[in-house]
């Protein structure tokens, strides 16, 4: 009688993330995504010497193929956004998987370089695009109270694949030449397919649950309980055909929600990101060339990236576990500005560095304010916007993200040709990082925190910054429930609400006159032996 049903829209529409279970082999998912689409841009570089002399073209042409896969990466973020919201996530990346690896296997087979663009460039990084941006957006699904966590252990991908695929590719090279490492590569990358696989859609275990709540109910009404069922069952098929003549047609879901412009704090986080992006990627590009402008042989030039490679392991899911403490996780915007600020503050800081062991303690302090910055950079969107619109927020925050890519590290090279000063850069980098730490401290707490003080806090809005969408997702899971439970309780819309609250007022009225009038009768044990109480009813259509 009062059980929720799936087509008149009664299922509700946040489902309460596990926070475990099934979301571990989630989060398995991402941390390989997350890999794939960080390191292998990098990786590929292996090959460039040979690339080289097959094809008779410079070392800027070559380098061509890692820029125009970051470029798709970043740049195709509101495509990838439209089709998550059109499709969903895992036909997304079971697609985006076979446009990768079919990318490295056609550029194995590729004559000249324009070749190595389409495949390797554009379609391997459009596949990797499609892979990378819902992985994360079902992480956010899946994980409300560990998410900080999760977010961190995801990110913990990049410098592990960092660390693996160079030196695998220089394996396959070796053996195989470079054709044949791509064919190879190729093949992992069907891997992405096996994680769009584990992406299942968190509703779909709601339904079930809602399904055996079903039955169960239907069994008991299937017993006969006496006079009032029957009169319960009639007034109840009277409310689903009013409901049901009053039902409104569904709005098509938004392909790319922009409302989410009207948010300052996406506003300020967007303006924060892209001045970070402009000075954040610099100093490692920069780093082995500085080293051996300072008399650093190669090999120990080389070995600096991989300090810092192996210390971003630990920092991200170490900072994702401080950043999902009680009395952190509200302010995890300053946390957030601080790790920028620490990074910032590090290139300056080794801007003089001439030694190596002043290098190699730079890369220390870069690690770990790197990985910090990489653990809170998505849980701070997700915070700000929800779930909800989280799939809209990062593909526009990407697409932003790749004209600063664009901007910033071939502008410091141009520098470094022009002024043949390292130091310089690193003093511009560092500071362009501190600027982006400053603007968003300073404007969360001016824009933001202010503007909370002055206007009351709204109710049920998931979309605030630093809330949690658990406490919303479990009222509308209690309330379903209490559909699905209570066999004498129907459905009632707002109006029905109205009028029985004027019921009340009316009822209370006669009382207070004593003329003592009686109360509508039809469901059973709602209402109560002195009165109408019809408190409950009020109370729960109010939500």
């Amino acid at each position: 009688m009062g059980r929720p049903d799936p087509e008149e829209g009664q299922l509700p529409a946040p489902v309460k993330p596990p926070d475990g279970g099934w979301g571990w082999i989630v989060l398995f998912g991402c941390f390989v995504i997350t890999g794939f689409s960080y390191a292998f841009p990098k990786a590929v570089s292996v090959y460039f010497k040979e690339l080289m002399k097959d094809f008779h073209v410079g070392y800027s042409d070559t380098a061509w193929i890692s820029s125009i896969m970051l470029a798709m990466l970043y740049g195709t973020g509101p495509v990838c956004s439209i089709m998550v919201n059109q499709f969903g996530c895992r036909p997304v990346m079971l697609i985006g998987g076979l446009l990768a690896s079919a990318g490295m296997i056609l550029a194995s087979f590729t004559t000249n370089i324009i070749e190595l663009y389409l495949t390797a460039g554009v379609l391997t990084g459009l596949g990797m695009a499609l892979n990378f941006q819902p992985s994360l957006i079902m992480l956010g699904t899946y994980f409300d109270k560990r998410r900080p966590l999760a977010n961190g252990l995801a990110a913990a991908g990049s410098p592990v694949f960092l660390s693996s695929l160079s030196p695998l590719g220089q394996v396959l090279l070796e053996k195989f030449g470079w054709r044949g490492g791509f064919l190879i590569m190729g093949g992992l990358l069907l891997n992405c397919c096996t994680c769009g696989a584990v992406m299942r859609p968190l509703d779909m275990g709601m339904k079930r649950k809602m399904g055996k709540a079903q039955d169960k109910y239907e069994a008991k009404e299937m017993l006969p309980i006496g006079g009032k069922s029957e009169e319960g069952i009639s007034t109840t098929d009277g409310t689903k055909k009013a409901k049901k003549a009053k039902k409104k047609p569904k709005k098509g879901k938004k392909l790319l929600d922009f409302s989410i412009f009207s948010n300052r704090g996406f506003i300020i986080y967007t303006i924060s990101k892209f001045i970070l992006v402009l000075g954040l990627f610099v100093p490692p590009i920069l780093l082995v060339n500085y080293a051996k402008d300072t008399g650093v042989p190669d090999t120990e030039a080389a070995f600096l990236l991989s300090i810092i490679g192996f210390i971003d392991i630990f920092a991200r899911p170490a900072c994702g576990m401080v950043a999902g403490l009680k009395w952190v996780r509200p302010h995890v915007a300053y946390l957030f500005s601080f790790s920028m600020l620490f990074n910032g503050l590090t290139d300056i800081c080794s801007a003089r560095a001439s030694n190596y062991t002043g290098l190699v303690i730079f890369c220390v302090f870069f690690g770990i304010s790197y990985g910090m910055v990489g653990a809170l950079q998505f849980e701070v969107l997700m915070a700000i916007v929800g779930s909800q619109k989280f799939s809209s927020a990062i593909g526009l925050v990407l697409l932003i993200e790749a004209f600063a890519v664009l901007i910033g590290p071939p502008s410091a090279g141009r520098l470094v040709d022009a002024l043949k000063n390292y130091e310089v850069i690193f003093y511009l980098a560092g500071s362009e990082v501190v600027l982006s730490a400053l603007f968003l401290a300073v404007a969360s707490y001016c824009c933001l925190n202010r503007g909370k003080k002055k206007e009351p806090p709204p109710e049920n809005n998931p979309s605030a910054g630093g809330g949690s969408d658990t406490e919303e997702a479990e009222s509308d899971v209690q309330e379903a429930e209490e559909h699905s439970s209570d066999n004498h309780q129907p459905a009632h819309s707002t109006e029905n609400a109205v009028v029985a609250a004027n019921e009340e007022a009316n009822h209370v009225g006669e009382e207070q006159s004593g003329e003592g009038g009686g109360c509508p009768t039809g469901d059973g044990e709602v209402l109560a032996r002195d009165g109408c109480n019809v408190d409950q009813t009020v109370e729960r259509d109010s939500f």
